[in-house]
């Protein structure tokens, strides 16, 4: 079942406008990129990440990633925030961990109004590339060409984030309400290969 998202968009002379942001949440580093959609153009604001690894203390990690978002959003303003989802796999605590800081930013956004989606990371690099199997080098470099950036990031987590954001333009903003049981176990492979293949990204 899906629903029609009818609260993110603002019409200008009869073309959709809105300004999405896309996150992939982490603890250690999180990736996060804005872009303002005009009609069927995509134009990319900013696409950077938090480096939280260094902080210690996880309370104050907590708050820094909080703070952070929060003034991303008072920045940009956006519509939407398009974000990774967590989902069930062989590593509880790195799920917690992950769940803890997507959590942290959806509250961040409900903080200012914002409403949220979420899509697997599958759905994601299916909605980029074609392949839900894709992997972050294939995923960035068709970024680069849909988005038109110059500079590759440092970090893979800032275009994964931008693959997030892009994946809800992508959508014709249709919000994933319910999903097959076949759905939902693919999303359980798809995290679980996620937290192994990602461990840096863990506290």
């Amino acid at each position: 079942m899906e629903i029609t998202d009818i609260n993110t968009n603002t019409m200008r002379n009869g073309v959709k406008e809105r300004i999405i942001l896309g996150i992939d949440p982490g603890t250690n580093v999180l990736g996060y990129s804005v872009i303002e959609q005009k009609g069927k153009a995509i134009t990319l604001l900013e696409m950077d990440v938090l480096k939280l690894g260094k902080i210690k203390d996880m309370s104050t990690r907590m708050k820094v990633l909080f703070d952070s978002i929060v003034t991303i959003i008072d920045k940009y303003n956006p519509d939407i925030l398009s974000i990774e989802a967590p989902f069930f796999g062989k590593n509880v605590q790195s799920m917690l961990k992950l769940g803890r800081a997507q959590g942290l930013c959806i509250a961040a956004a409900f903080s200012r109004s914002i409403p949220f989606v979420e899509y697997s990371p599958r759905k994601i690099k299916q909605s980029i590339t074609g392949n839900g199997a894709s992997s972050k080098e294939q995923v960035a470099i068709m970024l680069q060409r849909i988005v038109k950036f110059e500079d590759m990031p440092k970090l893979m987590d800032a275009t994964d984030a931008l693959a997030v954001a892009v994946c809800h333009f992508n959508q014709n903003d249709l919000i994933p309400k319910g999903e097959t049981k076949a759905a939902a176990k693919s999303k359980k492979t798809s995290w679980a290969s996620f937290v192994s293949n990602n461990p840096d990204k863990i506290f």
